[in-house]
């Protein structure tokens, strides 16, 4: 019988990021476009956005990241902060590169009065606050309309709260 030469075990990969392996308790940032991005920028702007949460580093420390774009209108970040916490130096940086996508893109993912919701027929639209009032006024939106939240701050939120009722979200004290 002869004998085998043992090959070295292969190196382990890290598993790769995504957020459906990040911890529930991983900090989100959402950034909501005024307008949807194309079908056709969808697949460049997801790829930007994960090559940046792949790169991103807080204090020379690799952040368990990941990122991705909803509903054609939604940047999503986040962090599992387990490993390291995202800094004030890390946050400056995505808001940095957020504000370059911004510009690329023809889009505003800094207004915080945009107000998205969706429709009985699931398409969704992003509105300023006072078209957000005229339309709940009108009955064109009621308290049943689908919103989305912004201000979600962790996975679990997201998977569980991103998308309520305008009766169960803020967006209510709003119009």
């Amino acid at each position: 019988m002869a004998l085998r030469a043992q090959e070295p075990p292969t190196p382990r990969t890290p598993e790769p990021t995504n957020m459906t392996t990040l911890s529930p308790s991983s900090r989100v940032w959402i950034y909501a476009s005024n307008k949807p991005f194309t079908e056709a920028d969808v697949p460049a702007i997801r790829m930007q956005i994960k090559e940046f949460a792949q790169q991103w580093v807080s204090h020379n420390r690799q952040l368990r990241a990941d990122a991705d774009v909803l509903h054609n209108r939604f940047v999503v970040l986040m962090v599992d902060e387990s490993q390291a916490d995202a800094s004030g130096c890390s946050i400056d940086k995505s808001v940095a590169f957020l504000k370059g996508l911004q510009a690329e893109y023809g889009v505003d993912l800094f207004n915080r009065m945009i107000f998205s919701y969706q429709d009985a027929a699931g398409q969704v639209y992003s509105v300023d606050r006072d078209t957000f009032a005229r339309l709940y006024a009108t009955e064109q939106i009621n308290d049943d309309t689908l919103v989305f939240d912004p201000l979600v701050a962790t996975k679990q939120d997201l998977d569980q709260a991103f998308v309520k009722k305008l009766s169960q979200s803020w967006h209510k004290r709003m119009i």
